[in-house]
């Protein structure tokens, strides 16, 4: 590829992205959807938010990611959810897998 074809496939995608981009704005009071396609939407997001967590909580390259970790992300989840401040759940997740590491816990 060279470079005049490199230049006009990153206009096609930026014109793209754009009209993508505008189209919501745009259309939001020609188009409803309706209430059950509005539910689909909020599921799809929190499903693809938790594969998005369960993919970097427990795979690191091709691999498992070991114990810690996840150990980790389940302290600072419990805590999150239990409504701790936000400092206090980063340093709770990275001390519990700090210290399973030092532990010797993979």
């Amino acid at each position: 590829m060279d470079a005049v074809e490199l230049l006009i496939a990153t206009a096609v995608l930026a014109a793209g992205t754009f009209a993508f981009r505008f189209a919501g704005p745009a259309l939001r009071t020609r188009l409803r959807p309706s209430a059950r396609a509005e539910r689909l939407m909020t599921l799809a997001a929190v499903v693809l938010l938790a594969a998005l967590v369960a993919t970097s909580t427990l795979t690191e390259g091709h691999g498992f990611a070991g114990f810690a970790r996840p150990a980790g992300v389940l302290v600072g989840g419990v805590l999150a959810w239990r409504r701790a401040p936000f400092v206090a759940v980063v340093v709770a997740a990275a001390a519990t897998a700090a210290l399973l590491r030092l532990a010797g816990v993979p």
